[in-house]
């Protein structure tokens, strides 16, 4: 039985990630930081080794025995009072790993980027994985982060390490615990707390079937190559009006204009560096927001098998899960 090591496994995808290996019978390990909100591991039959990504020993330790690694493990956040952790943690945390996995021999490892790494021409024409892309293209230092662990991922490829990369577009669905960016969107969403909205665009895909392609990737995915998982491109009123449909709350019908939401952004972001607390407008996310951030996932699924569930479905589970988890009054 073969022993796969998840870095993540406490957060949304990194959770679902453990519960498919554990569906095709892999024994699992998972890394939890001390201290760690383990939530989503609750009654899963995992190994938990207590380690960090700034700490090579811990993760030579927890990748002895295994034979694949699912590097999921990242600092999501639009906002961060110190970016310096956050670069710490997506770059030199990566580093880490993978140097730690190319020293104990790991047969494949899938290292989880993110699609806003890639190039998207913004404009409502799905990006993919070969779209030109530089660092200047990255909003905010969450993407930046990314991006730059992607090089550094990259960079081991040389140096003999069976790598594969996927890059998740916007997973939805059940075990949201934190939860995420996107999540909060549908949490506000629920409570009544989103009364207009921007034109934009997002690529959704259920947590599931992106977890899916991690494993699908680790069997059939072509080393050093890059894959997109995610599934359909919606503009943000078309997500609205499908859970108007899903929960019965009525969708916001007015669309905002841009530049007074970016001004708003600004002035919330100075507040932040003063008070420390979270802007209520980041102003990563709504310049992320000028964007349609639309992706073309055909490659996944025509090498992997990548599963499509309806955008639909997933949103439904979401909703019925955060629901059911009294996030949504």
């Amino acid at each position: 039985m073969k022993k796969a090591f998840v870095t993540g496994a406490t957060g949304f995808l990194g959770a679902s990630i453990v519960r498919e290996l554990l569906k095709d019978g892999y024994q699992v390990k998972v890394l939890a930081r001390a201290g760690s909100n383990r939530k989503n591991l609750d009654g899963l039959p995992v190994e938990i080794c207590e380690g960090d990504l700034c700490h090579l020993a811990s993760l030579e330790k927890g990748l002895q025995g295994c034979d694949l690694l699912f590097h999921a493990a990242a600092d999501y956040r639009l906002w961060t009072r110190n970016p310096a952790s956050m670069y710490e943690i997506n770059v030199e945390g990566t580093r880490n790993i993978l140097a730690a996995a190319l020293g104990q021999g790991i047969s494949r490892v899938v290292y989880t980027s993110s699609v806003g790494t890639l190039g998207n021409p913004g404009n409502g024409v799905p990006g993919n994985e070969t779209t030109p892309v530089s660092l200047a293209d990255m909003v905010g230092h969450y993407k930046k982060s990314k991006f730059l662990a992607e090089r550094a991922a990259e960079s081991f490829l040389g140096k003999g390490l069976p790598l594969v990369i996927v890059n998740p577009s916007t997973p939805v669905g059940p075990h949201d615990v934190k939860p995420t960016p996107t999540g909060k969107i549908i949490v506000d969403f629920l409570n009544r707390k989103m009364p207009a909205y921007l034109d934009t665009g997002l690529n959704i895909i259920d947590v599931e079937d992106c977890a899916r392609g991690h494993i699908l990737a680790a069997r059939h995915g072509r080393i050093g190559q890059k894959y997109i998982l995610g599934n359909e491109n919606l503009t943000l009123r078309q997500i609205f009006a499908i859970l108007e449909q899903t929960a019965g709350v009525p969708a916001p019908r007015v669309r905002l204009p841009y530049m007074p939401i970016l001004l708003a952004a600004y002035v919330n972001e100075a507040i932040a560096r003063i008070s420390g607390k979270e802007p209520l407008i980041p102003l990563a996310g709504v310049q992320m927001a000028r964007k349609f951030m639309f992706f073309d996932s055909s490659k996944a699924v025509r090498e992997l098998g990548l599963p499509q569930r309806p955008a639909q479905e997933a949103l439904s589970r979401a909703v019925a899960w955060f629901r059911s988890e009294g996030y949504a009054k």
